[in-house]
């Protein structure tokens, strides 16, 4: 709306636009008495109030009040209205307001949960699923409905990296003292608080991998496998490259990214509970945790998204493949970051990377929340290790 502009009779609950930018700033509620001054409500202020507005009915405001507007066009402006396209890319959508998904309580999670990413300015998108809690011998008590937000980088020729938004939050970092298989570099314990951010879905994939590297170097051969055999200087290459081809700053996840991420709110060895099966998760089904069963051992890596999800709508982040993080390996947490930053030293080449999440050839103990590989040289390179990615915006390290 212009400078001098007044509401005139009628319009309560039209949408308040800035014609300069076309951009929705809120909602007028009524006029005061004599008719020259026109009230609303603003858009941060009316999501506080009325958390679930209806997707159809919030795209029909905006495509109403945008072919209104004398500057900017609907095709101009929210192209996805048109085109409902979820390959959009940053620059051609508006931000959408997530919402942290009813069925996920604060009471069933551990993290006191602050807020989820808000800085995206790429097209969302929610999605259900189930999420599976099993007893110490692997056996399933429950299964709750989950809803998790994304959105797409279209990396070309119909490959896709969807990015799954992770509420920010507070949780133990570690492992206590009476689980099983703790090691003494999972310790001390201690609280770490993040800001939101996103990480993508599953393991970078071997499609995802060659859309922007140009090249597959795994040993287990499939499109939607994880990539493997990469070092760790060439998953940053990889960061490098998507970042300059998206516009977004995209890296490797603190370790404590990865593990608040994995845990999804579980205070449990697994995110699938007191133990895990290889009807779960891919590992080594020749040995067990807890009393939980022997399973099948694959003996190499499988799909990303076959087996369940944590809460966050996160794939994979038990077994298939080792993860590269960004820290430096520390053997243990004393004096690490209580803020979600990665722990690292001056020189890079001076230390050994962290790895995270277990693989399709080791033990279920080494799949675990907390279980940190031993140190890695960042130039290896082994079919079982891979990577995923995190944005965050703000952050850089």
């Amino acid at each position: 709306m212009n400078e001098g502009d007044r509401l005139r009779k009628g319009y309560s609950g039209a949408p308040v636009v800035d014609l300069e930018i076309g951009y929705v700033l809120g909602v007028a509620t009524n006029m005061e008495k004599d008719g020259t001054e026109g009230l609303a409500i603003s858009v941060e202020a009316l999501e506080k109030i009325w958390r679930e507005i209806p997707t159809d009915v919030s795209q029909q405001i905006r495509r109403e009040s945008l072919e209104n507007s004398d500057s900017l066009s609907v095709e101009e402006t929210q192209p996805e209205i048109l085109e409902n396209s979820d390959s959009l890319s940053v620059e051609e959508t508006q931000p959408e307001i997530l919402d942290i998904p009813d069925s996920l309580s604060v009471e069933e999670t551990q993290p006191e949960i602050l807020d989820i990413p808000d800085h995206s300015l790429a097209q969302q998108i929610t999605q259900p699923f189930d999420v599976i809690t099993v007893n110490n011998k692997g056996e399933e008590i429950e299964r709750r409905s989950h809803e998790a937000a994304f959105f797409t980088e279209d990396l070309g020729n119909g490959v896709v990296l969807e990015m799954v938004a992770i509420p920010g939050g507070s949780f133990i970092m570690g492992s206590p003292e009476n689980e099983e298989g703790r090691r003494e570099n999972e310790t001390p314990q201690h609280e770490v608080t993040l800001q939101p951010f996103y990480m993508s879905k599953y393991p970078i994939t071997q499609n995802q991998y060659q859309a922007i590297m140009g090249k597959n170097p795994s040993r287990f051969q499939g499109g939607n496998r994880p990539v493997e055999f990469v070092s760790w200087y060439d998953a940053v290459e990889f960061c490098q490259k998507i970042s300059q081809k998206t516009g977004k700053t995209y890296r490797l996840p603190s370790e404590s990214q990865w593990e608040y991420a994995c845990r999804a709110g579980t205070t449990t060895p697994f995110y699938f509970g007191e133990t895990i099966t290889s009807e779960l998760v891919n590992y080594n089904g020749n040995y067990t945790y807890g009393n939980a069963p022997k399973g099948k051992y694959r003996e190499e890596t499988t799909d990303v998204g076959i087996f369940p999800p944590n809460a966050f709508g996160l794939y994979d982040m038990h077994g298939n493949v080792w993860e590269w993080c960004a820290d430096d390996w520390h053997k243990n947490y004393e004096g690490a970051p209580t803020d979600g930053s990665a722990c690292l030293e001056n020189d890079e080449k001076e230390h050994n990377a962290v790895l995270r999440g277990g693989c399709w050839i080791y033990i279920p103990n080494y799949c675990r929340s907390a279980f940190r590989s031993l140190s890695i040289r960042r130039d290896n390179h082994i079919n079982n290790i891979g990577f995923r990615l995190v944005w965050d915006s703000g952050r850089t390290l």
